[in-house]
């Protein structure tokens, strides 16, 4: 367990800002910040950052939370983990009870496979570190490439023994299960049920999440047979997706956000040499084919893309196809061919980290343009070839999103082709027909989805809101419901008091007595003799009232990470909000003034008071009425009408006050 105060220290620590800056790039817009949404595929971003606040908000998929819950719901931490995490990134110290590897292993599955893959990191270095063995092959291997010691530290390479059974043995003793082993592929099992290395005898390089988390490994080996395979990575598993993680991200996101650029390489050892060399806006797909997950990854930080390819013509060409996912996603491509039959790794060792930043800078060539040159050379003037190359550039002008620089690139394309712009005009047109009767028809294939559990997220304002403006006179909107809750008006109405609670809590409520009781307490003790059903709204009401009765408020952002979710997202929706009064309004010179929702509390607390109060009273009504029904004895009858017009005459000026014609 982690003590209250360390999370409380923890929490205080963590800027909003600078924890989902590590994972989002994100830009100033008024008051917030905004970027894409890390937790659902958008290209208009729709995900602000309220650094005042403390918060973030999707009104896209509707998401929000603070730093713990941001970092808990993109990495998939325990709540432990994520205090952990922004407890080593803020260089707090985290005092819990020691517990065993055997004992971590016992939380639930995919956490146990997280402390597995750390523990076998630890097992790598230290057998390349500790041992003769690991020392004269595998840490004089790196060396011999050129790798300082602080970049092998850095990147965690290690090495694995030439031993059958080295790690399952050490794993099996430390208190790991067996399947654990399987499931992440550090073990294979033999017909026997029996259970050897998958690694033995290579190199290791670890494989991280975006979090620095390790997921899986990748084990070169050091022998000459062709037999065996140069590379040996880990298989899927639950916390492993190959398509879904590029290589060295962890380490090269923030300089890709200062640089604005992200450099795309083949292998583990381009990204190591190029770090080395001191540029760190490098990332690998390790040498598995582009994906749009990982292009995705990509377009959080930056949407300018540089592909760093060796000297092969051939395996460029090849590779050109996958390269229009980048295009189709919306980002800016280049590419840079070394010469010499160099890559990335053998070019910046063999003329430095100066040389090879120019060279980049001074070479790299959009991607449709080398396109067209690099297809071009091969058509000997051969007018079929000739056509087939028109219509496959044209194809990959026709999946860029920008319209302008569709533009900018069919009338360069028009020059490079010799071709006059409107014929490649009108076969960009044909192309984007084609397509879009594709789509329809495959459209039409599927059911049409339905908005809620299930559904996927769309792009935009929120959909529906906690009350409509009739109902809240005016109020700024909420964010969309994503529970699974029924949702009625007496629930609305129950997380509008809410809502004034957390924004306005602490106000003090002028036209009250001598104007210093705080709103919190003029609303509480008017509600004091009502229930709420909705568990959330209820939890929040009463932290309230035993902190009123202690002459205390509480603060907003104490809900932000409650275990509950259902509280923590309530809360988070209660002050989140998609829309920012500009800086230029409310000032002197323009003489545009705009009334701010605090400026009307009074009108704002009364009619939230005597909605709930009528909601009570329309209650007790109804329940009157079934009674009546089933009452035989005279007296009663007359005692339950007696109360019911008590009632109707309560209802109805409260009706009035609230500008309602009662007709019932």
């Amino acid at each position: 367990m982690i003590k209250q105060e360390i999370i409380d220290k923890v929490l205080d620590a963590a800027r909003i800002e600078e924890v989902v800056g590590d994972f989002v790039d994100l830009k100033k817009r008024g008051t917030s910040l905004i970027g894409n949404c890390p937790f659902h595929h958008e290209k208009t971003p729709s995900f602000h950052v309220s650094v005042s606040k403390g918060i973030y908000k999707c009104f896209g998929c509707g998401v929000g939370g603070d730093s713990l819950k941001f970092v808990m719901e993109l990495e998939k931490f325990s709540y432990p983990e994520g205090i952990k995490y922004l407890a080593n990134k803020y260089s707090i110290e985290v005092e819990e009870v020691e517990r065993s590897p055997a004992q971590l292993a016992a939380q639930d599955k995919r956490e146990s496979l997280y402390v597995l893959s750390a523990w076998a990191s630890k097992f790598f270095k230290d057998e390349m570190w500790t041992t003769e063995m690991g020392q004269v092959i595998g840490l004089h291997y790196f060396k011999e490439r050129g790798y300082r010691e602080d970049i092998i530290k850095k990147f965690e390479l290690g090495y694995s023994p030439d031993n059958w059974t080295a790690l399952v043995d050490a794993a099996t003793k430390a208190g790991f299960h067996p399947d654990y082993l399987k499931e992440i592929g550090l073990a294979i099992e033999r017909d026997d049920k029996s259970l050897y290395d998958r690694f033995r005898g290579r190199v290791m390089f670890p494989i991280h999440n975006l979090t620095g988390r390790v997921i899986g490994f990748g084990g070169r080996t050091l022998k000459t047979d062709k037999k065996v395979p140069k590379y040996v990575n880990s298989p899927e598993s639950d916390i492993y997706h190959k398509s879904d993680v590029l290589y060295g991200l962890n380490f090269a996101k923030k300089a890709i956000m200062e640089e604005d650029n992200c450099y795309l390489v083949e292998g583990y050892a381009d990204v190591i040499s190029t770090h080395q060399a001191g540029v760190e806006n490098v990332v690998s797909s390790s040498g598995t084919s582009l994906t749009t997950a990982q292009i995705r990854l990509i377009a959080r930080f930056t949407k300018n893309v540089t592909i760093l390819y060796d000297g092969d013509e051939a395996g460029i060409k090849a590779s050109l196809r996958g390269t229009d996912m980048l295009l189709e996603e919306g980002l800016n491509v280049k590419i840079l061919l070394f010469p010499d039959g160099n890559d990335p790794d053998s070019y910046v060792k063999t003329y430095g980290s100066s040389v090879f930043k120019s060279y980049i800078k001074e070479n790299q060539q959009d991607f449709i343009f080398y396109k067209t040159r690099i297809l071009l050379r091969d058509t000997n003037n051969d007018p079929i070839k000739r056509a087939e190359v028109i219509r496959d550039v044209v194809e990959s002008i026709a999946l860029i999103p920008d319209e302008i620089k569709v533009s900018v690139f069919i009338r360069e394309c028009s020059n490079l082709l010799d071709i006059e712009e409107r014929i490649l005009l009108s076969e960009l047109n044909k192309i984007r027909i084609s397509k879009s009767k594709k789509a329809d028809k495959d459209f039409g294939k599927k059911s049409t989805p339905v908005m809620g559990a299930g559904a996927p997220p769309m792009d935009g304002p929120p959909a529906d809101f906690f009350m409509t403006d009739e109902e809240r006179g005016g109020a700024a909107p909420l964010a969309p419901e994503t529970s699974a809750q029924q949702i009625t008006s007496e629930i609305l109405q129950e997380r509008e008091i809410i809502r004034i609670l957390i924004n306005y809590g602490d106000y003090l409520a002028t036209w009250e007595g001598d104007g210093d009781i705080p709103v919190a307490g003029v609303l509480l003790s008017n509600i004091a003799d009502v229930n709420f059903e909705d568990k959330a709204a209820a939890f929040i009401l009463n932290v309230y009232r035993e902190a009123v009765e202690k002459f205390e408020i509480p603060e907003a952002k104490q809900f932000y990470s409650n275990q509950d979710a259902a509280v923590a997202e309530l809360a988070i929706n209660c002050v989140a909000s998609k829309y920012n009064l500009s800086e230029n309004w409310n000032d002197d010179k323009r003489k545009i003034y705009v009334t701010q929702e605090y400026e009307h509390l009074k009108v704002l607390v009364v009619t939230s008071i005597y909605r709930i109060k009528k909601r009570k009273i329309t209650r007790e009504m109804v329940k009157i009425r079934e009674e009546l029904k089933t009452e035989k004895d005279d007296a009663n009858v007359e005692v339950l009408i007696f109360k019911y017009q008590k009632l109707k005459d309560a209802e109805k000026m409260l009706g009035g006050l609230l500008g309602n014609t009662v007709v019932k």
